[in-house]
């Protein structure tokens, strides 16, 4: 009886929990450490060979595991995920009690009466946090002080009427606040820890952005760890920071190390399932039709090419995603530190993109760890990896001809199959 493959089988308590723990890091944008050295250094070092080396940075909290450190003569990959997480931030505190924020990249809607944590920099201590909780994000306070329009549907909250409720009460409530040490600038998080969802093989929660995609490249790490070592492929397992701003830690990465080639890994959208965009005619990615592969923008088609023969030799599913001049992740970072480098994206459909309630399915994630690792092994078996992609560029105008007439003739055949 043949084994079933990892990404059509249910995940194990133990990586479930792992992905969790990678989740619920506190790591918002510019405080990425939870997760880079809380979470995920303590893990890689229980299975990382000594040969391997951690490359850190002086400006962000991001991280890199490089397996052949020093061998600039290898051709190198860079697998990213990016640690940051969108945050919520204050910026002023009221007179009666309520804390101002901002609300980033949610939508202000999506919201309301959730359950955050704030992180409160000590003002006597600086650089030193204490976490705030039991406070929840409020708007309108109730429905009888809102506008008809609002009752209706006819009217959205805006960003400028986002607040903290700390539940404060009695004389000086602003005072009492910042007696906290709450001040402008402070973080706030979303507080929902991921869970298996009701469906076969999903789960939900807060930042599947992209938690989701620091999982795959330590995963990914691991599997490369039990395997014998790659001869002719340096590969880096790269945890970045400020992506949810502008891709600025992944370009340094990008600018410091000099791959050869990076697979960006983060999340997509699951766009059959999602609403009132019918008329805009999306590429049909599906949660739970496997892993997606970003086509267009800088996307390197010789390192695609690779990818797919993975995914097609190893029956690994495969979406492929259209992008236009910009791939909207990590992807880029090579071209943006002015590096020459082969680069791709690989994602997982997911739902409810920056809201408190993601969802995803873990076949799709295993099947993005597994592609890239029977992508990076076949690539290690090519001799003059450098040479190739430097050589061996597509070239449209030797395409061959296939008229009507192939079509149906291959059609028969696969019929007859």
């Amino acid at each position: 009886m043949s084994q079933k493959k990892p990404w059509a089988s249910p995940m194990p308590e133990s990586q479930f929990k792992f992905m969790r723990e990678i989740l619920a890091a506190p790591s918002p944008v510019g405080l990425e450490s939870a997760m880079t050295h809380g979470v995920l250094k303590p893990e890689i070092d229980k299975f990382a060979p000594k040969r391997w080396q951690m490359h850190s940075f002086v400006g962000n909290a991001g991280v890199v595991w490089d397996t052949h450190p020093g061998k600039d003569d290898m051709f190198s990959v860079m697998i990213i995920g990016h640690a940051d997480k969108i945050r919520m931030q204050v910026r002023k505190i009221g007179a009666d009690g309520k804390i101002w924020i901002n609300t980033d990249a949610f939508l202000p809607c999506t919201l309301i009466g959730h359950e955050v944590t704030l992180y409160s920099e000590d003002p006597a201590k600086p650089g030193s946090y204490r976490a705030i909780q039991g406070g929840t994000v409020e708007a309108l306070g109730a429905i009888h002080f809102s506008e008809m329009a609002h009752r209706t549907g006819d009217k959205g909250i805006s960003p400028k009427q986002i607040y903290l409720e700390l539940q404060v009460h009695g004389e000086d409530k602003q005072a009492q606040i910042e007696a906290l040490g709450i001040r402008p600038g402070n973080t706030l998080l979303l507080n929902r820890p991921i869970k298996r969802g009701f469906s076969p093989d999903t789960f939900y929660g807060a930042y599947l952005d992209n938690g989701l995609g620091c999982f795959v490249a330590a995963e990914l790490a691991r599997l490369m760890a039990k395997a014998p070592a790659l001869k002719n492929v340096r590969t880096m397992y790269a945890f970045a920071s400020h992506e949810e701003i502008g891709r600025f830690g992944s370009r340094v990465m990008a600018g410091e190390l000099a791959p050869d080639a990076i697979i960006a890994v983060d999340v997509n959208h699951d766009y059959v399932a999602a609403p009132n965009i019918g008329d805009r005619n999306m590429e049909l990615l599906e949660m739970g039709k496997g892993f997606t592969l970003s086509s267009g923008a800088i996307v390197s088609e010789q390192l695609n090419a690779r990818i797919q023969k993975a995914a097609i030799k190893h029956d690994i599913p495969l979406q492929m995603d259209v992008c236009g001049n910009d791939t909207g992740t990590d992807g880029m970072a090579g071209v943006l530190a002015s590096v020459d480098t082969a680069a791709t994206s690989i994602g997982f459909p997911i739902r409810n993109m920056h809201t408190i309630s993601e969802s995803a399915h873990t076949g799709d994630v295993l099947a993005a760890v597994h592609v890239i690792n029977e992508t990076l092994t076949a690539m290690d078996k090519e001799k003059d990896l450098r040479g190739n992609f430097k050589t061996n560029h597509p070239r449209l105008d030797k395409a061959k001809p296939l008229g009507h007439s192939k079509i149906k003739k291959k059609a028969a055949a696969k019929k007859k199959r």
